[in-house]
């Protein structure tokens, strides 16, 4: 980790870079073990689409030299018809109350996906790239929203320890339980 910085994606090679390591961690090509052990990312983005995310609101990356190591996604709600696997998600935060407040409401943003390349685990990535995201979108938006498989518990874990708290527990049935966490 010689020149470990934390940035916002803004060209198409830092996207190609996320692509691929978004690739290596999907659910559908690890063991069960290596979910279990290490987490994994559900949604797989094609290249326009992360283009066009990044183009509303810039995904924040960490970045060893020149090379990708790690990834936040950004995501407004102008995505909620964009990608199908996640349009229930957004329909449910619409209506979701929090605090008296309806989430829907209020400006927030989702917290896409965040990854880690498995050498560079451990090491303060998540936080790093979670404090750079909250410093560019905190001051823009009310709640900064994730939702983490709630058998994902290293992302669970790492959520919890940058300070999101659970807000609802919900089971898309015959996919997954999901958690829904907030910023």
């Amino acid at each position: 980790m010689s020149s470990l910085v934390f940035t916002l994606a803004t060209s198409d090679i830092e996207l190609l870079q996320i692509l691929n390591l978004q690739q290596q961690n999907l659910r559908s090509t690890q063991s069960h073990e290596i979910e279990a052990d290490q987490g994994f990312v559900t949604v797989q983005h094609n290249f326009n689409i992360l283009q066009e995310m990044n183009n509303e609101a810039r995904h924040i990356i960490a970045k060893d030299g020149e090379i990708v190591i790690g990834y936040a996604l950004a995501m407004t709600k102008f995505f909620q018809d964009k990608i199908p696997e996640l349009s229930s998600m957004f329909d449910l935060l619409d209506n979701l109350e929090v605090d008296g407040l309806r989430i829907g409401d209020d400006k927030y943003i989702v917290m896409g996906q965040v990854c880690i390349d498995l050498k560079y685990r451990g090491k303060g990535i998540f936080k790093g790239m979670y404090e750079k995201y909250f410093e560019k979108y905190k001051p823009l938006y009310h709640w900064v929203i994730t939702e983490v498989a709630s058998r994902n518990t290293r992302s669970l874990r790492a959520h919890f320890n940058v300070g999101f708290k659970e807000i609802y527990r919900y089971d898309e049935p015959g996919i997954e339980e999901w958690v829904i966490l907030r910023y």
